[in-house]
């Protein structure tokens, strides 16, 4: 759904993002407390054991309000200092720094019921801290990550793309071990990831026409078959196919010179075969600044590009940059109108 609506004076309305901080012994609780100390022109509304939310702002030493969330009222701003909360409670205590598995279900319910609230049209966008996906594994949970616990909510095939300026770099394949990857990589796959890559570029980025540049699997693409043949026998078939479509891709290019200021020249987006071949650009440029969204669901979930680094748990020296980052962004991507592909 759209974030805001017109209002007879021209005004827009004021947008609801939920928010869940993620991993409780994590930093995402006090990423939400920072969050907090700024008046936003949204609602944020916070998924999360309130308990949690106090005893992480004492230990920051930081000023919070929270405010029980009606979704049957129109969303009020945020001023300084104050959050709105849905209230879900810890099966125990979260120790800064500690995990428990004992909270792993609490993480997978706030998830699932931010995801409840959108698709309801509640709220305008949905926002995720960090979670540790050791400890949800642990617990007997089968999880790689938010991207593909919402593709089972939703029933859809998502997309991560991270954003850092005007660097965007989505994934064709997201958490594998390296040993997967190639045999993960079908013509379907390649071209159906491109399909959603083009349509949301349009749709959510408001791009008119999308240049893609879609990264080779192999050292130097290949070598016309001599370090490997996916080239050949999957990239350059379903490179044809989408342009055949309509779509503006180049490639496969070789990953090593993909990312050059020449070759990036007009390109709106990189499509990288396999997570460490496109995110160590992206962070090197964009870290601590740089935002996750997740393309082809039916909501907007926007997330932050770091991990739960327990170890600043409970400091005060993590810093709220990416979280803010994926807030802006998130409520900028729901103010456009959206259509789903067909």
């Amino acid at each position: 759904m759209s974030s805001t609506s017109s209002r007879a004076d021209g005004q827009q309305e004021t947008a609801r993002i939920v928010l869940t901080p993620g991993e409780p012994a994590g930093i995402g609780p006090d990423l939400a407390v920072q969050l907090a100390q700024r008046p936003h022109a949204c609602e944020i509304v916070c998924i999360a054991d309130p308990q949690l939310l106090e005893q992480r702002a004492r230990a920051l030493r930081l000023p919070l309000r929270l405010r029980d969330v009606d979704f049957s009222r129109t969303p009020a701003a945020s001023s300084a200092g104050e959050l709105s909360v849905h209230a879900f409670s810890l099966s125990e205590t979260a120790i800064p720094g500690k995990l428990n598995v004992v909270n792993v279900q609490y993480v997978l319910d706030t998830l699932e019921s931010a995801y409840g609230v959108c698709r309801d049209g509640l709220a305008a966008a949905l926002v995720t801290g960090p979670v540790h996906k050791g400890i949800i594994n642990e617990a007997g949970v089968a999880f790689s990550g938010h991207t593909e616990f919402l593709a089972e909510l939703t029933h859809a095939q998502p997309v991560m793309l991270l954003v850092a300026g005007e660097l965007r770099v989505a994934l064709l394949t997201t958490h594998l071990p390296l040993r997967e990857v190639a045999e993960s990589i079908t013509e379907q796959r390649l071209t159906q990831v491109l399909l959603i890559l083009d349509h949301d570029l349009r749709e959510r980025f408001g791009i008119t026409r999308p240049r893609i540049a879609v990264c080779g699997l192999n050292p130097h693409a290949g070598e016309d078959g001599h370090l490997g043949d996916e080239e050949i026998r999957v990239i350059q078939p379903a490179l044809r196919l989408v342009r055949e479509q309509g779509l503006i891709v180049s490639g496969p290019l070789p990953a090593d010179t993909a990312f050059t200021p020449r070759q990036l020249e007009g390109c709106d987006a990189v499509l990288a075969m396999y997570h460490d071949q496109g995110l160590p650009v992206l962070k090197h440029t964009g870290f601590g600044t740089a935002v996750n969204v997740t393309l082809g669901l039916p909501i907007v979930r926007t997330s932050v590009d770091h991990g739960t680094a327990l170890s600043l748990a409970g400091t005060g020296e993590a810093q709220v940059n990416s979280l803010a980052g994926a807030l802006a962004l998130g409520l900028e991507l729901s103010r456009r109108p959206y259509r789903l592909r067909g």
